[in-house]
């Protein structure tokens, strides 16, 4: 083995038993959501002809090939690829980045990394050991989701197992990336997501504007190149090379840039601050920190509600006469017209995906502890309490702000019905505070397990995402906030009783959280 990769063995067995919980269960969740597709599906559709005519309504709508994807097949096989196959490409490259990040750049910000290569390990040893880690994870999700569907055709089992797995890959190697050019984990696991999420409206604006997929925009996009593997739909195998060179190319890359540079150091230095201070409080140091990453989400927030609220007109279009389709959008987002069943599970969505920034943001304070930067502060006149209020008012405000602004969004690209579309953005707030609470009390109270937050977060979302369409038990969805919300606009339903009770159970997870914050030593 050459110099270089000394070590590499070792580290990767490190990093598989830190993750030796968190991989399976990733690679069990996203594939087995996939897998379990195939049941739910021919529920809806048991018959050939209704799935074909299932897939062509489902083209047909620029609004569904938006969200989804065209339908390329019309097998049970091909639904599933088409239904499932974006979501879990988007699980796959996430737990990749996490991954990644986490063994590369983390390591060296917390010094642990140094303290490693004090001994006999190469200088390229730790990104290889992560890229090896991030393999296990996509070859884990391949293997679950082509054991699951192989019953629907091994050939297309397979080709939508790797196209998966390979887009993960893709995604890890762009954290490995990333991770050279960036000086913080926060802000490699910001770029690689800003890349994830650019391909994704690559992806989403190419096919709503064509409805093969061989629009430039969704060929941009390594998203848009899993979908068009075409599983269950006359396999294209040749798209997996494209999918396996781009993920060759950033790692060659990667190791270039590894070998230039000193542990902790990067590309993209962060510029220096002046020489005298003019940050007077907690409150204030929390917003220059964290204004940059709430404008991020504010934008995307915006646009995002701008990009759906033009989906909004061909709402009654996406379900047709299919009357089991229509019963799904309905437990997703709402009892009344489809146009407001279309508009509440945007509403919906948005909601969810804000309480991935409330959490963030709650998250943002622990790592402000456990790098120590924390510690210099509270060594003088500040409370815990202040310290900690200023990044608490930072993700409680910011969440209230990203969700006025997509209601914003949507209703002005829809035109009408600010009010309403207003009102129900807002009356997500409560589920999203409460997951928030759940992150302040794992931090102030057991903050070696704060990190679980991201996973009570992502379990909400697939509840939310997918659970409808996998028909779960009512008892199920209610494991999440969200599903205890009226489904507004359109739903009459007591909305008081929800947005009370939620709200109080987040400030009783706060207030148990700061209580514990107050009672604990200080961790590193």
């Amino acid at each position: 083995m050459s110099a270089v990769l000394t070590g590499t063995g070792t580290l990767t067995r490190l990093a598989l038993r830190r993750d030796r919980l968190t991989i399976p269960l990733w690679a069990l969740v996203t594939g087995g959501l996939v897998a379990s597709g195939a049941g739910s599906l021919e529920g809806l559709y048991g018959t050939a002809a209704e799935r074909t005519e299932a897939a062509a309504s489902m083209t047909a709508n620029s609004s569904m090939r938006a969200l989804y994807g065209p339908v390329f097949g019309d097998s049970l096989g091909g639904l599933v690829a088409w239904r499932f196959g974006t979501f879990a490409a988007v699980l796959a490259a996430v737990a990749s980045l996490i991954v990644v990040v986490r063994h590369t750049r983390e390591e060296e910000e917390t010094g642990r990394q140094e303290m490693l290569s004090a001994g006999a390990v190469g200088r390229r040893a730790p990104l290889t050991a992560a890229l090896l880690a991030a393999l296990v994870v996509n070859a884990a999700v391949a293997l679950v989701v082509t054991a699951g569907l192989a019953g629907q055709g091994a050939a297309g089992a397979l080709a939508l197992g790797l196209a998966i797995g390979g887009t993960g890959m893709v995604f890890a190697t762009t954290a490995a990336l990333a991770a050279q050019l960036t000086e913080s984990a926060r802000l490699a696991k910001g770029l690689t997501g800003a890349v994830l999420g650019l391909a994704f409206v690559l992806r989403a604006a190419g096919d709503s504007g064509t409805a093969d997929g061989s629009s430039v925009l969704t060929w941009l996009s390594p998203i848009g190149w899993a979908e068009n593997v075409r599983a269950f739909a006359g396999e294209r195998w040749w798209v997996l090379i494209l999918i396996a060179a781009a993920a060759l190319v950033q790692t060659a890359v990667a190791y270039a840039l590894t070998g230039r540079r000193d542990v902790g150091a990067s590309f993209l230095a962060t510029r220096p601050g002046p020489a005298e201070g003019g940050l007077a409080t907690a409150g204030a140091l929390a917003w220059r920190l964290q204004r940059g990453t709430l404008l991020g989400w504010s934008l995307g927030f915006l646009l995002g509600g701008l990009v759906f609220g033009g989906m909004v007109e061909g709402a009654a279009d996406i379900v047709g006469d299919n009357e089991q389709a229509r019963q799904i959008f309905e437990r997703m987002g709402g009892q009344s017209a489809l146009t407001d069943a279309f508009l509440a599970t945007m509403v919906s969505l948005f909601g969810m995906v804000a309480a991935l920034f409330a959490v963030g943001s709650v998250l943002r304070a622990h790592g402000e502890e456990t790098s120590g930067r924390a510690e210099p502060l509270l060594a003088n006149a500040l409370g815990r309490l202040r310290w900690a209020a200023g990044h608490l008012a930072v993700a409680f405000g910011g969440s209230a702000l990203i969700l006025v602004l997509s209601g914003l969004g949507l209703a002005l690209s829809y035109g009408h019905d600010l009010g309403p579309v207003l009102g129900a953005s807002l009356v997500q707030l409560p589920a999203v505070w409460t997951l928030a609470g759940l992150a302040v009390l794992l931090w102030g109270a057991f903050p070696k397990a704060a990190t679980a937050a991201w996973g009570a977060a992502g379990l909400c979302l697939a509840l939310g995402w997918v659970g409808p369409a996998l028909d779960l038990p009512q008892a199920a969805l209610d494991l999440s906030p969200f599903g205890h919300l009226p489904k507004l606009p359109g739903q009459e339903a007591a909305v008081r009783t929800p947005v009370v009770a939620l709200t109080a159970l987040a400030a009783a997870l706060v207030a148990a959280g700061l209580a514990g914050l107050r009672r604990r030593d200080m961790t590193s």
